[in-house]
């Protein structure tokens, strides 16, 4: 049966995880969700039927955070970098959905970023072209602490919303404690940006859903 479950993590800011039931079906989950052309391009654009529904319970599960504010969804539109925003509202949202599992993040302030991943073995292949030095030393090989990281980056990337970042060089993570919910992250913009500079951000890492959620805002 699928599942809404809310977050607050702040006053400002609130994420839903949507586990996707088995008997859930595109015109089940399309039942009075808005969708603009760009929108239904993209979905057209899906041939795998679980990632269609995947992609339809992300704007499930931000149409019901819009809406648990008191103001009407009217679907999403994507900027010149991909990165969605609530059409008429100048809120920031975010995105993720993994198999069976989808999520949606609400800042009402700022910019915020969201993840959901499981815990796979494959993190430990990308390890070299993902984590600093550091990082690698301090994740040690252990399964758990290489999703964290990954799932921590994400979040961070989808934040800053553009392109010319590597998740190796410009998006940091701090050292945690295995058990740390709150972690601290870093995107550090190249000397060759526009405006380069250094940027410190909350992470809010959740043992959830499919393994991990993580919300960086």
């Amino acid at each position: 049966m699928s599942q809404l479950t809310t977050l607050q993590l702040s006053d400002d800011c609130t994420a839903i995880l949507f586990a996707i039931g088995v008997e859930a079906t595109e015109q089940s989950l399309r039942a009075g969700l808005p969708l603009t052309e760009p929108e239904l391009a993209d979905l057209t654009a899906i041939r795998h039927p679980a990632q269609r529904l995947e992609w339809l319970g992300c704007r499930v599960a931000i149409q019901q955070l819009i809406q648990t504010q008191g103001v009407l969804y009217a679907g999403l539109w994507k900027d010149e970098f991909g990165k969605p925003h609530p059409i008429g509202l100048d809120w920031h949202i975010s995105l993720s959905h993994t198999s069976g599992w989808a999520s949606a993040v609400l800042h009402r302030s700022k910019p915020v970023g969201v993840d959901i991943e499981p815990i796979r073995d494959q993190f430990r292949r990308v390890v070299p072209r993902v984590l600093s030095e550091a990082e690698i030393a301090h994740a040690a090989g252990m399964p758990q602490r290489l999703a964290v990281y990954w799932c921590a980056k994400e979040a961070l990337y989808k934040l800053y919303g553009k392109r010319q970042l590597t998740f190796r060089e410009h998006l940091m993570v701090e050292p945690f404690s295995d058990e740390d919910e709150q972690l601290t992250g870093h995107v550090v913009l190249p000397q060759s940006h526009a405006q380069p500079g250094h940027a410190s951000v909350t992470i809010r890492c959740f043992r959830t859903g499919p393994g991990l959620l993580a919300v960086a805002y």
